[in-house]
């Protein structure tokens, strides 16, 4: 496998500037600062999605009152139906597929070949990440496969079905007019498209992962490319083929599951993305105070004056990177909605 890594003598190996299970290297004003930006950070994204998350509320069983819609709605329906009507959920599901495996054995060939420790870099945690979305998301769309089947072969229920699955349908939308002629146009409709029912729990995971990954991948290949591989110095550094694809291959899995999903995205979940850096940062934290081990990272090591700023820089970095996806997804609505009008079906 000497393409995937290269050869030893030309690859990087992290090194150690100072013994970090002392209490000198965490009982300073470089750590007591990082430690602010984190708290900071994790109190904010905590009270972001306590404020968002807590109006949402998970319908009843079998009831077909119209739930409000808000801001951290997500319906069943859109885990596994494709943008557009005209494509068959079974492409999705055969590309989440695809994506999983490809990605799945990545993943396994990166450990095999570099060992356990590479669990010590942010890339393999988004890579494990990513890989546990898809394979969820492979699942999901493999029931939602299961249902289009069931309503395309008879399970049908006055031939509305097909806009209660497409779902176009807003209760808030509703016409008031108590105008005979207006009320018969919408006979039946109500009663019928409210069995669309909201996500349940695996649906909202499936929601929330891929809105971190979205978040984590743009992170971690913007600091690859634009930050570690061009500015820090590194002699004889070699970028193997393995090391290209893995700071690659996700973000054009994700975008290619993006095109095609019908997923929304809520900019306060940006809070869960917040969360899953800091809990990265906590562990590396946690591991070097127990153990004296080199940084995957030069920005994370806290002996530099400038850890500080490396710290902050990188909190920071988070909103554009969020925010770069979020464009991504203005794109795919303005792009589709104006080119298949008729066809598109995603919530703007």
């Amino acid at each position: 496998m000497g393409f995937l890594t290269g050869s030893h003598k030309d690859s990087w190996q992290p090194i150690m500037t100072a013994k970090t299970n002392t209490q000198s290297y965490w009982l300073n004003w470089r750590v007591l600062l990082c430690a602010i930006w984190i708290l900071v950070s994790l109190i904010l994204s905590s009270l972001l999605i306590w404020k968002y998350e807590r109006l949402r509320k998970p319908a009843r069983n079998g009831s077909r009152e119209p739930q409000q819609e808000t801001s951290a709605t997500l319906y069943e329906d859109e885990t596994w139906k494709p943008c557009l009507k005209g494509i068959h959920p079974a492409w999705l599901m055969a590309f989440r597929v695809v994506a999983f495996i490809v990605l799945l054995v990545l993943l396994v060939i990166n450990a095999v070949v570099d060992g356990g420790s590479i669990f010590y870099y942010y890339t393999q945690w988004t890579f494990t990440s990513i890989t546990i979305y898809f394979g969820l998301g492979s699942l999901l769309s493999i029931n939602g496969c299961y249902q289009h089947h069931k309503k395309a072969t008879g399970d049908k229920v006055d031939n509305v079905d097909g806009d209660a699955e497409q779902g176009m349908y807003d209760a808030s939308a509703l016409p008031q007019s108590s105008n005979p002629s207006d009320q018969v146009k919408s006979l039946g409709a109500p009663e019928e498209v409210l069995v669309r029912q909201q996500a349940g729990i695996w649906g909202y995971i499936f929601q929330i992962i891929f809105q971190i990954n979205a978040g984590a991948v743009m992170l971690t290949d913007c600091v690859f490319w634009f930050i570690i591989v061009p500015f820090l110095t590194i002699k004889d550094y070699n970028l193997n083929f393995l090391i290209v694809i893995m700071h690659s291959i996700n973000a054009v899995f994700l975008i290619g599951d993006t095109a095609l999903n019908c997923l929304r995205y809520p900019w306060f979940r940006i809070g869960y993305f917040c969360l899953w850096t800091a809990t990265y940062v906590i562990f590396q934290w946690i591991v070097h105070a127990c153990i004296n081990l080199w940084w995957p990272y030069p920005f994370l090591d806290l002996s530099s004056s400038y850890a500080p700023l490396w710290y902050l820089a990188v909190a920071l970095l988070q909103i554009p990177c969020y925010g770069i996806f979020a464009l991504l997804m203005k794109l795919k609505h303005y792009v589709l909605s104006t080119r298949y009008p008729d066809s598109y079906q995603c919530v703007r």
